[in-house]
Formats: structure tokens, C-alpha cells, sequence
């Protein structure tokens, strides 16, 4: 380029020398005012040269400004209004990944722009430690967020809990996609990984306020109590966050925001999807299966001081076990009464009588979705004579591929939630946490078959059956007719005022993200 410049210019002066002396004649004179004449001449052509250059790039960049800020008004106001995953559910797309600051990249080279960031005046820094279980702390995720953009706060990435009877040590970004996490809901909370330093210098110095908040508590709870702890102490610690968000009477929102956290921004960890992907595929290419939750582990047994079929060792065991954990506050309980009250898992006996009363495939592939069964072999037996296709995720793969997951049990719970969401049936013998979140989602996903047990009734059954009062015949037609309106189908969700533990889970029927027959889904615009 400098060379063809110089080669132009060289040319150009050759021709204003000619100019020169034809203007101005002959002489000494004329060539004094000859090279005058050309130096002007020169001059400003160069400028205007710049001049041009320099207003054909302003119009360049205003033109690439006017595109970028119509892209940002109207692209994520789309997006916002009708959320590309949260409403649109593609298993194809769900490893997709999300970098902060960059569009996500899917599958087949097409990216969705992020929506905006958020503007608003930051009341101060919100930091939470969820206590309990995978999906204990993945509903008090949801809530948090939803409480952290209410308030006008900055939502630190929530801290997992490490001290519960599982002793996970597992971060959160060991979990989930901390990246989609945070990308994906920018345009609601500002979310950062960590305080920044000058804050994390005070909360090293005790220079911040910490507390639980009440459990089941409306919208206006924490406008009128925390808000303010929150703008006084710039930075507030909220020690516990299971069920802290009530169920119902909350603004529409509120509630859909919890739904998008929970099914668009709560994605598992690509190594997490991609065997969770694996242990499906695997079981697809065998035929149809159903998950089965079966919560009879020891740490629920000791828990709930169920014993049901227990000798009287293990009994002993499950009790001391029980008085271990301070925490843990009924400490004597009368096992049978609460069977018979509906309060205790069902044993892996009694599930086997209830599936084959239901009238379940016995070649189907039954996945436990479950740690370690209490009894082992022993009480799995009459399940396994009645379901020979019993499998885990520890029989389906090879030990190295679980090697990774091994002494962390979120992860583990992770791949059994994936799988169960994925499953032909979910079948939950005990309403727990991942019982009522997967049972939530699957409803989301286009409500998928769940077979909702009533264990109340059904113990009281199982007993007629063993006693002989009933027959098989009669024992199998009364299940059956329990359990058909018990499928997962659409319902509207129990309010039960001033018993907000009575009521319908939100993350079991999370209503306002769904399409019901008779109301139309409204969305935020």
C-alpha cells in the first residue's frame, strides 16, 4: 500500500509541475510561485484524503451501533417474553453450553443471542448456603434467585451443602453449569461467583448479618424483613434456604421465574448430561423401563424410624443411628403407627406387589433410583423374582466410568435425576425432595406418566392381602382404581391457608408454567 501511495503521489507532483509552469509562466519568478502552488495543492488533497477516510468510519461504526442496539431491544424482549428453553423443551439440545459474555452455541451452528443485562440500583450482596440433599438445594436455588432479583440484590453463587449425613464435598459448579447459571439469567439478577474483595475482606472481619430466614414465607416477609437487614449490612447471609419460599399467593412473576431457574438455568455439567445421555441410551436400546425411586436406605430408615420388615439387629442399628445426629429431632418414634399413617417409604416387598397389582410389564427394565438398599440382596428378593430386569447405573456401566461420580452423591443423585426424567414411568416410594422436583419437571416436560402412590391407603391393603382378607383379584382391581387419576396428569395445585406444609408442593405442579386445559399459560412480556 505504501508503495502504490507513493508511486500515485510521484505521478500527481510530475503533473503539477506541468500545471505550474503553464499557469504561471517562465522565469525564476514563476517557479518560486510554481512550487507554492503545488505544496497547497498537495496539502489539501491530503487532507481531504483523511477527511474522507475518517467520516466514511464514523458512518461505519454508527452503523454497526444502530444494529447492535436494535438487537438488543427487541431480540431479548422476545426472549424474555417466551424463554427459549424454559417453554421450548429439546433433548437434543441438552448439552448445549453457555459462556458468559458469548452467545450460547447449540447444536447445528445455531446461537441464541443472551439477553441483556439487567440495569438496577444493587441493594446490597445476597449470600446463601442451601442445606440438605440435590434437590432439597436445587428448589432453594430457584427460590433464592426469585428472591434475589425481588429485592434488587447481587446473588452470589450459592454455597452446596458439605455437612449433611451425605458429606458431599461437591462446589456447585461441580453440579451444575455455573457459566449457563449465570449467563442465562442476567437479564433478571446480577449473579457473580464471588464477592468482590473489598466485601470479602469485611465478611472476614464478621462485618455482615447472617440469619434463616422463616420457613414458607411470603413475598412481603422479605420486603419487610430482610430488605431492610440487607440494605443496612450490605451484605446478608442466609444460613438455610430449604422451603423458605412460600407455595402459593405469590405475584405470577415470582412464579415463573422460579420455573425458569429450575428448568433453563439449573443445567447439569456436561460430563454429568453426557452419562446421564449414555445410562438412557443404553436402557432404550433394551426396550421400555421405569424408574423406581425406592427410598429404603438407611439414612431415611434412621431418619424417619421406619422398620417395617426390619429384624431386630437392624432395628437397633437405624435407633442409634438416629440419636448420632442431633439434628435429627424426633428421636422416639413408633414405626408402626406412622406405617400406618402413610408417613414411612414402602419396603421393596410392598413395591412388588404393588407393581404387579398395577399391572406392570414384568419384562420391563426397572431402574433403581436409589443408593444403597437397606438389607441389601436379602430385601431386594422378592422384587427381583417378580422384576428379573432390575438394573443400576453401577450394572449398566463400567466401574472407571463412575469413578469420577464415586463418594459424591449429588452427582450421583444427579444421573438418577436425569435418567428418571427421561423414564417410560417414575414411580417414587416416598414423597421426598427428588420425588416431588422430578415429579414437577416430568409434568413441564409434556406431563409424563407418574405414578403417584398413596401409601396410606395401600399399606392397609398390602396387610388385607397378606391376612387373606382380600384376594389377589380384589387386592389388584382396588390399587388399580386408587392410582388412575395418580398418573401426573394436569390438576391444579392444593391451597391449604395457614398449613403451607399441607399443601401442594410448588416443585411438584409448578402450575404457572404449564398449559392447562382450561386456562391459558400466561407469560411475562
Amino acid at each position: 500500500m505504501m508503495l502504490r501511495w507513493g508511486k500515485e503521489h510521484d505521478h500527481e507532483s510530475e503533473e503539477m509541475e506541468v500545471i505550474g509552469f503553464n499557469v504561471l509562466g517562465s522565469g525564476d519568478e514563476g517557479v518560486i510561485k510554481s512550487n507554492n502552488n503545488k505544496r497547497l495543492v498537495i496539502r489539501s488533497s491530503r487532507i481531504k484524503v483523511w477527511m474522507a477516510r475518517a467520516i466514511t468510519t464514523v458512518l461505519i461504526w454508527t452503523s454497526v451501533v444502530q444494529i447492535m442496539s436494535i438487537g438488543e431491544l427487541w431480540g431479548p424482549r422476545f426472549l424474555k417474553g417466551m424463554p427459549y428453553y424454559c417453554f421450548n423443551h429439546h433433548p437434543s439440545d441438552s448439552s448445549s453450553q453457555a459462556i458468559v459474555e458469548k452467545p450460547f452455541v447449540l447444536p447445528h451452528n445455531r446461537a441464541i443471542v443472551l439477553p441483556p443485562k439487567r440495569i438496577y440500583k444493587n441493594n446490597g450482596y445476597l449470600v446463601v448456603s442451601c442445606n440438605g440433599g440435590l434437590n432439597q438445594m436445587r428448589a432453594a436455588i430457584c427460590d433464592m434467585v426469585a428472591i434475589a432479583r425481588h429485592l434488587n440484590a447481587t446473588l452470589i453463587v450459592p454455597e452446596l451443602d458439605k455437612t449433611s449425613f451425605w458429606a458431599d464435598p461437591s462446589e456447585f459448579q461441580d453440579i451444575f453449569d455455573i457459566d449457563n447459571f449465570i449467563a442465562s439469567l442476567r437479564d433478571e439478577v446480577r449473579i457473580l461467583k464471588q464477592l468482590p474483595p473489598r466485601l470479602k475482606r469485611r465478611v472476614k472481619l464478621g462485618l455482615f448479618h447472617s440469619l434463616p430466614p422463616v420457613s414458607w414465607s411470603g413475598i412481603s416477609y422479605y420486603e419487610k424483613q430482610i430488605l431492610p437487614l440487607l440494605r443496612k449490612h450490605k451484605v446478608l447471609h442466609l444460613n438455610r434456604t430449604d422451603a423458605r419460599l412460600a407455595n402459593n399467593g405469590l405475584p405470577p412473576e415470582i412464579q415463573r421465574l422460579r420455573c425458569r431457574v429450575n428448568f433453563q438455568a439449573l443445567r447439569f455439567t456436561s460430563q454429568i448430561e453426557e452419562l446421564g445421555r449414555r445410562i438412557v441410551s443404553i436402557l432404550r436400546s433394551r426396550g421400555p423401563f421405569l424408574v423406581l425411586h425406592l427410598r429404603y436406605e438407611m439414612d431415611m430408615l434412621a431418619f424417619s424410624g421406619c422398620t417395617h420388615g426390619c429384624d431386630s439387629k437392624e432395628v437397633e442399628e437405624l435407633t442409634r443411628m438416629r440419636y448420632a445426629y442431633p439434628w435429627w429431632k424426633e428421636k422416639v418414634i413408633n414405626s408402626e403407627l406412622k406405617r400406618q399413617d402413610g408417613l414411612c417409604p414402602l419396603t421393596p416387598e410392598e413395591i412388588a406387589l404393588i407393581l404387579t397389582a398395577l399391572g406392570i410389564d414384568q419384562t420391563y427394565q426397572v431402574y433403581i433410583a436409589a443408593g444403597e438398599i437397606y438389607g441389601g440382596r436379602r430385601r431386594m428378593q422378592n422384587l427381583l423374582s417378580a422384576f428379573p430386569n432390575v438394573v443400576r447405573k453401577e450394572t449398566l456401566l463400567e466401574p472407571s466410568d463412575l469413578m469420577y461420580f464415586q463418594n459424591h452423591s449429588s452427582q450421583m443423585a444427579a444421573l438418577d435425576y436425569l435418567v428418571s426424567l427421561e423414564s417410560d414411568i417414575f414411580i417414587p416410594t416416598y414423597d421426598g425432595n427428588m420425588a416431588k422436583v422430578v415429579e414437577g419437571h416430568r409434568r413441564f416436560l409434556g406431563f409424563k406418566k407418574t405414578i403417584q402412590l398413596d401409601r396410606k391407603i395401600l399399606v392397609r391393603l398390602i396387610d388385607q392381602y397378606n391376612n387373606g382378607s382380600l384376594s389377589w383379584d380384589e387386592f389388584s382391581d382396588v390399587v388399580k382404581k386408587v392410582h388412575a387419576n395418580r398418573m401426573g396428569s394436569q390438576k391444579r395445585r392444593v391451597v391449604i391457608p395457614e398449613r403451607p406444609k399441607e399443601e401442594d408442593y410448588f416443585y411438584s405442579n409448578p402450575q404457572e408454567c404449564l398449559q392447562l386445559q382450561d386456562e391459558p399459560l400466561m407469560r411475562s412480556t
